[in-house]
């Protein structure tokens, strides 16, 4: 497989232009030891001071080459706010390697989401049309041959007031998200007014959709049914690891922005 080039913009925000300087020191040191992808040129630009809480930020140029699975596992380390793919023009990628790709995020994805909180909100559904579940062979087939999309299997902790709610809830959400939904299974139990519970899926969708999903919900298991060898684009690529870099960021800001807000 040939290995991805691009360039990692890494942002950094502060109120206190001291500490955004000791960090972008502390992740040049990190890049410069990096081991998940080799790093080809590192170019951490001035400090900008403008307006608002946030009023200091600094932005870290870094090149980078490696394999879809260390670029991925980068990202996911440095949360880069925006990432520019110069090469190669398209990947292929195997249906079993991108499994545990995928898994790694789930878990990563999962371990901050624990701690900072969920990723996953979205406004009042009641409008949203029922989406359609089920579709024939032959619809499934021209979806992965002439849409390139993928057909594959999630299991997503749920929980919310009840049943119905949840299935509901799910339902639209998936729908809202750019899915098509094959087939779908809630088990759980209400325990404290509470409904929680495991929403099994089988899902139709691009690669880009795909990777947001598992950001967004890190399930606890993940099946890719077919195509066996998937074809991504630098563009579809430079779309999902930015996807990727942006949910990491807001994640691990959240509290900085809470604490900043608290105080004013």
């Amino acid at each position: 497989m040939d290995k991805i080039e691009a360039i990692f913009y890494i942002e950094g925000l502060s109120n206190d232009k001291k500490a955004l300087e000791s960090a972008v020191e502390n992740i040049v040191k990190e890049l410069k030891g990096e081991n998940l992808v080799e790093v080809l040129e590192i170019n951490p630009e001035d400090i900008m001071e403008g307006e608002g809480v946030l009023k200091y930020s600094a932005v870290i140029e870094a090149k980078v080459r490696g394999t879809f699975e260390g670029v991925v596992n980068a990202v996911l380390k440095y949360g880069p706010a925006i990432v520019e793919v110069l090469a190669p023009g398209k990947i292929e990628l195997d249906s079993k390697s991108l499994m545990k790709i995928l898994g790694d995020v789930s878990l990563v994805m999962g371990k901050l989401m624990n701690k900072f909180g969920s990723l996953a909100a979205y406004p009042d559904l009641s409008e949203v049309p029922e989406p359609r579940i089920g579709y024939s062979r032959e619809e499934i087939e021209s979806l992965i041959l002439d849409d390139r999309y993928i057909r594959y299997r999630l299991v997503i902790e749920v929980s919310g007031k009840d049943r119905a709610s949840v299935e509901e809830t799910m339902k639209k959400a998936l729908s809202l998200e750019g899915c098509l939904i094959n087939v779908m299974a809630l088990e759980g139990s209400e325990e404290d007014g509470e409904f929680k519970g495991l929403l099994a899926v089988e899902l139709l969708s691009n690669f880009e959709t795909l990777f947001q999903l598992v950001g967004k919900y890190a399930p606890v298991a993940i099946s890719i049914l077919e195509p066996e060898i998937i074809d991504v684009t630098a563009g579809e690529l430079q779309n999902t690891l930015t996807d990727l870099g942006g949910f990491v960021n807001e994640l691990t800001s959240r509290p900085v922005k809470k604490a900043l807000m608290s105080n004013q």
